[in-house]
């Protein structure tokens, strides 16, 4: 496992700790909590910028902390075991808006997120113009969001089923849109024989420009105002 990964992980694991001690009563304590989250916001700047060693260190100080709590009987909370499940999340995402980030974070409470960017002829082909935004840098700008551990570009032409035996998700998360995606995973999860779960969140994220036409027509809009 190398250092990026490692530094990914201890993050998911203070994470994953915070949110068992929502709600817990800790009195004093609780100023012990909120030093952890600011170790775990440096741990998060540092990986960012790619300095995974120094982010690792400060991930350390949070689950000192962390752990403190545990072993003085203050707080009841349980370090994740093992490896975090592989969550599978698609999508153009020519346009990153809020939308994107709920699922993506949603799907980082699940586990470990990899994201499959999918190419311009699969937008062409789908969505019967060409992407706004080049599959290249599509993909740069998903890998650099910090709910992604991993992302790949998908395969051309489109094809699920060896995504799936290529990538061995435990999960596959879809947005509250992608009711055709289902429809397409599943039939490939029973081509493989694989032990998939498919997840759908179900409610969109209130607001609005939380898609990528809806942003498109209000840039039109905007641009037939100027003078």
């Amino acid at each position: 496992m190398n250092v990026e990964t490692r530094a990914r992980r201890y993050i998911a694991n203070v994470e994953a700790v915070l949110r068992q001690l929502e709600g817990q009563d800790l009195g004093r304590a609780s100023v012990l909590v909120e030093q952890a989250k600011r170790y775990l916001s440096d741990a998060e700047y540092y990986l960012e910028r790619g300095d995974a060693v120094t982010s690792a260190a400060c991930s350390s100080y949070a689950e000192g902390l962390l752990d403190a709590l545990r072993l003085l009987g203050i707080a009841e909370v349980e370090w994740p075991k093992g490896e975090r499940p592989k969550v599978l999340v698609g999508g153009a995402f020519e346009i990153i808006h809020p939308g994107h980030l709920h699922l993506l974070r949603k799907a980082r409470e699940l586990g470990r997120v990899i994201v499959v960017v999918a190419r311009d002829s699969t937008i062409q082909k789908m969505k019967g113009r060409p992407p706004i935004v080049p599959e290249r840098q599509r993909l740069e700008v998903v890998r650099s969001l910090r709910y992604v551990d991993e992302a790949y570009l998908g395969n051309d032409p489109l094809d699920i089923e060896t995504t799936l035996k290529t990538l061995k998700p435990d999960i596959v998360l879809l947005g509250p849109d992608q009711n055709r995606l289902r429809e397409l995973v599943e039939e490939a999860i029973a081509r493989t024989g694989m032990n998939v779960k498919v997840l759908k969140l179900e409610n969109r994220v209130q607001g609005a420009y939380l898609s990528t036409s809806e942003i498109i027509k209000r840039a039109a809009y905007l641009s037939s105002q100027s003078p």
